[in-house]
């Protein structure tokens, strides 16, 4: 089946992670531009590309790659994260509400690694 991953509920999510996440950047500084705002969307974009190349793979070895390679970008965005609350782009609650997102993105994605590994 072609797009399958567009039926899968961790790319539904990631997809609504990723709004969230350029929604939140588009209020970095402009300095951030080329930089930070920069790096954190292209890591957040990579979770949904990954999930969506590894899908079409054809073992399931192959597509845990993919996955474990969505969580890495994960782990770069919440980096990100970490770094816009210390140059105070973010305040401690915004902050707080993005990493639990993430952490139930990641969760969702090992999850997915674990049966896909079966």
């Amino acid at each position: 089946m072609l797009f399958r991953f567009r039926d899968f509920r961790v790319y539904k999510d990631a997809r609504v992670f990723r709004t969230l996440i350029y929604n939140i950047s588009s209020k970095f500084p402009g300095d951030e531009r080329f930089a930070l705002t920069d790096q954190i969307r292209r890591a957040v974009n990579s979770i949904l590309l990954n999930i969506a190349e590894g899908s079409n793979r054809s073992t399931d070895k192959d597509f845990a790659r993919f996955l474990h390679t969505a969580l890495s970008s994960l782990e770069e965005v919440v980096a990100c994260i970490d770094i816009a609350l210390d140059e105070h782009y973010l305040d401690q609650d915004v902050h707080a509400s993005l990493i639990l997102k993430a952490e139930i993105l990641g969760k969702q994605i090992i999850g997915f690694m674990k049966i896909v590994k079966k």
